[in-house]
């Protein structure tokens, strides 16, 4: 395998959002990443090559794109890995609830949450996106807001409260909230603090 053609094989369930209506995911990522890719629905295989111009393919991008895709993101939501410094991480959830099908459903509800609410109150206080596909929980962002998102997903998977998980965002958003107020502030202007925020949604899980 060279630096200018990788292979990654994706849920074969997953094929059809990566390949899109009339091919227009995939056309999507090719243009975008001056890349060229060729699916094999069958395996799964994903081959992402190079373009017409070498060196200025993003072959990497491409990759966590579709890897993206595979679990369960839609392209909407994959494409904000196109933005310079956005990454992705996925966690297995297997480190945690092994092969017991028991656990895993039990530890995917607390990452998700009622309705979805813990999910969306991590990806709130976070700004990462997170998707809980099979047994992985794959999450895009920056690499802070991936860091925080991951953080909580392994403490919720590990049976942390929500509401002490919450806590901890809540906290980390305070503080980079008032370093930007610093860096905003003029010389010899008060700081001012208006409080913690509240949390989104209000109340635990």
């Amino acid at each position: 395998m060279s630096i200018h053609n990788i292979v990654l094989r994706l849920p074969k369930d997953r094929i059809g959002a990566l390949i899109g209506r009339d091919g227009s995911t995939k056309a999507k990522i090719e243009q975008e990443c001056g890349v060229k890719l060729r699916i094999d629905s069958r395996t799964g295989d994903v081959e992402i090559s190079a373009g017409e111009v070498p060196e200025e393919s993003d072959i990497s991008t491409a990759r966590m794109i579709a890897d993206a895709i595979g679990h369960g993101f839609s392209y909407e939501r994959a494409s904000r890995l196109l933005e310079p410094g956005n990454t992705l991480v996925i966690v297995d959830l297997r480190e945690y609830a092994g092969h017991s099908r028991s656990d895993l459903k039990r530890i995917k509800g607390r990452i998700i949450g009622e309705e979805g609410k813990a999910r969306r109150v991590v990806e709130e206080l976070t700004g990462a996106y997170i998707s809980v596909y099979d047994r992985f929980v794959a999450i895009a962002g920056t690499v802070d807001q991936v860091k925080a998102a991951e953080e909580a997903v392994r403490e919720l998977a590990s049976g942390g409260m929500h509401k002490v998980v919450y806590g901890k965002l809540q906290e980390r958003r305070t503080m980079m909230r008032m370093e930007r107020m610093k860096l905003w502030r003029k010389p010899g202007e008060p700081e001012r603090d208006r409080g913690p925020e509240p949390i989104p949604g209000g109340g635990g899980v």
